[in-house]
């Protein structure tokens, strides 16, 4: 086929085959902590243990990724001042993600109201039960299972549940979970 400026066609993708000077099947090398090929070892948010890790058990391939011409590398200088200072520039976003350490909070006694919805509809509204460590996911379909209604997770540390059950409650939470006492249990009486 011929082009409009008469020269002739290329197609898009070709596969021309093996490269000269490149062995087959090509190998990679990955990173024991980032499970990425060491390449992109930069990008992970941990980027000194990788470092650490290859150092300790590929120390070759660390030597050539230390390596850098000037100008290149994963180091950026700060303009401020003329100060000098030198600024690790590492992706924020993406790779394997860390996950954050919960902090150990007392338990701060649990809160119970009710409120409308619609004219005659109510919902109980449930909120401190993380605080005693408890899976907000297995306390709601407990409370579905045991009051046969409607039960979900909504926000941080609330369950709602439909209907009033606060006075059931105040029975079957110290009975389900032993670290809950009845003391700790709050009736908020209505939410408007």
């Amino acid at each position: 086929m011929a082009t409009a400026d008469g020269g002739a066609e290329r197609a898009f993708l070709v596969n021309e085959g093996p490269k000269k000077g490149v062995s087959y099947p090509i190998k990679l090398a990955y990173c024991g902590e980032c499970t990425m090929p060491i390449e992109y070892c930069e990008y992970y948010v941990n980027y000194e243990k990788c470092k650490e890790w290859l150092q300790k058990n590929l120390p070759r391939e660390f030597e050539k990724l230390s390596v850098t011409k000037e100008g290149e590398g994963d180091v950026e200088k700060k303009d401020d001042g003329g100060s000098g200072e030198e600024k690790k520039k590492r992706q924020t976003r993406g790779g394997k993600g860390l996950m954050k350490a919960k902090k150990k909070v007392e338990p701060q006694g649990i809160r119970m109201w009710t409120a409308s919805r619609g004219k005659k509809k109510k919902v109980t509204i449930v909120v401190g039960l993380a605080s005693y460590e408890i899976d907000l996911k297995d306390a709601s379909k407990f409370f579905a299972s045991k009051f046969s209604c409607g039960s979900s997770v909504s926000g941080d540390d609330e369950i709602v549940i439909q209907g009033d059950v606060k006075d059931d409650l105040f029975d079957y939470l110290p009975e389900k979970w032993s670290q809950i006492e009845e003391d700790d249990i709050e009736d908020m009486g209505e939410k408007k």
